[in-house]
């Protein structure tokens, strides 16, 4: 896929994120507040923000795919990553309100003026179930196809408010079904938990990205044997990754013969070159080093 229709892919996804989390949000914002759910107001600031993050998902994976220019010569594939910090700082700062009204609920439960949520909020949090595992799966799906760390991000977000939403609906049905008022809130404080599971998870990975982690041992591996098998290649010297936003750089020296002309040696660092970006497309660019080798050594 090029950068237009990486592009194109990003802009649809967060176009069906945005109008189904506005939806959400203002269904379980205005349900929440006829039918008395805490559980269900909580899930709704939840989607207010998930309206605010589709536009930075967005923007971050448009600005990823710049190509590069004259003050970023190594590309923009870094933003997406940022885009996912920030979005993370989205989902901490709902955790914290999430969390500061479900205790005041219970506050208020205990000091005996706490009603349980009507009926509509059940059905209200099962639409949500439903919808958000859709989306889960569909931006996944991009998430993988533009290897986009941001639209991941996006996509955890989704699975948490569906996890989230489960905890509403549990709890406004044990609110109305056992007489228990309290268990609507007490479910709102667990949802800010998962929140802030969530928000950690992001920053983790996307910070990883942003500060040249290396990649897994398994790639590591998967790379040093494709080398390997080239003929002409007696040995790997020294192999280094990094990360650069969702992109990997190599940084590779190999030994050859040293009776080997410098065009032979040059050929071998070509094709070498040529065979790891081709079977391992997250590779953007690879350094590749000479040194001879003597059978001496």
């Amino acid at each position: 896929m090029n950068a237009d229709t990486d592009t194109r892919l990003a802009k649809k996804v967060s176009a069906v994120g945005f109008v189904s989390n506005l939806f959400l949000a203002a269904s379980k914002l205005s349900v929440g507040i006829i039918a008395n759910s805490q559980a269900l107001i909580s899930d709704s600031i939840n989607s207010i923000g998930d309206v605010l993050s589709t536009f930075v998902v967005y923007l971050g994976v448009r600005a990823s795919k710049k190509a590069a220019d004259a003050d970023h010569q190594f590309g923009h594939e870094r933003l997406d990553s940022v885009a996912a910090i920030i979005l993370s700082m989205f989902f901490l700062a709902t955790a914290a309100f999430i969390g500061y009204e479900g205790v005041a609920k219970i506050l208020a439960g205990v000091s005996g003026t706490l009603e349980p949520p009507g009926t509509l909020a059940w059905v209200v949090a099962l639409i949500a179930i439903a919808l958000k595992e859709f989306l889960y799966w569909y931006t996944m799906f991009a998430a993988k196809k533009l290897n986009s760390t941001a639209l991941k991000a996006a996509a955890w977000d989704h699975q948490s408010d569906v996890i989230s939403a489960s905890g509403a609906f549990v709890g406004i049905l044990g609110a109305r079904l056992f007489n228990l008022p309290l268990l609507d809130p007490i479910l709102s404080i667990l949802i800010c938990g998962l929140i802030v599971v969530t928000a950690i998870r992001i920053f983790k990975e996307a910070t990883e990205q942003l500060v040249d982690k290396s990649c897994d041992p398994e790639t590591e591996q998967a790379i040093k044997d494709s080398i390997v098998v080239v003929e002409g290649v007696k040995r790997i010297d020294i192999l280094r990754t990094r990360q650069f936003g969702a992109r990997i750089y190599v940084d590779l020296e190999i030994s050859v013969d040293n009776r080997m002309s410098l065009k032979n040696s040059h050929f071998i660092a070509e094709v070498v070159h040529e065979k790891i970006e081709k079977e391992f497309p997250l590779v953007k660019h690879i350094m590749i080093h000479v040194n001879p080798y003597s059978e001496k050594e």
